[in-house]
């Protein structure tokens, strides 16, 4: 493994951080769509309780709320990681046109998929409370 440049080692956790909690904003506006109506979309007026949808709102409230504090980022991330495959199989893939996400309207699945898999192996940056935690743990 290379090491960072003093740039790259100054920048990249920050940048990591800053990734981290827009992907987290982004994602936790499904959940609360799905369970508070904020914001309206009128796919999810009357959603069903304890229906695959409703249950992966909460998954969605709860993760993106981790995500963005950046707290448990790594299980956290792979958890979304899985609802995002799932979210992608279960319901873009079956329109047809696996292989083609922009077909299927199953594109940010995917992307938030990989995204949270990126998390789960690099953890959550600057800015988080994980890293608090490890400061307090080693120094």
């Amino acid at each position: 493994m290379t090491t960072l440049s003093p740039f790259m080692a100054t920048w990249y956790p920050r940048v990591l951080g800053l990734l981290r909690i827009v992907t987290g904003y982004l994602f936790i506006a499904h959940g609360t769509a799905k369970h508070f109506g904020l914001p309206h979309v009128a796919m999810f007026d009357g959603l069903q309780a304890m229906s695959l949808p409703w249950i992966a709102g909460w998954i969605e409230v709860v993760g993106g709320a981790l995500i963005i504090l950046g707290l448990f980022t790594r299980p956290t991330a792979f958890i979304l990681s899985g609802l995002n495959a799932f979210a992608y199989f279960i319901g873009h893939a079956s329109q047809g046109n696996v292989l083609v996400p922009m077909l299927n309207g199953g594109e940010l699945a995917v992307l938030y998929c990989f995204l949270f898999l990126f998390f789960s192996v690099a953890g959550a940056g600057a800015w988080s409370v994980d890293s608090v935690i490890e400061e307090r743990r080693t120094g």
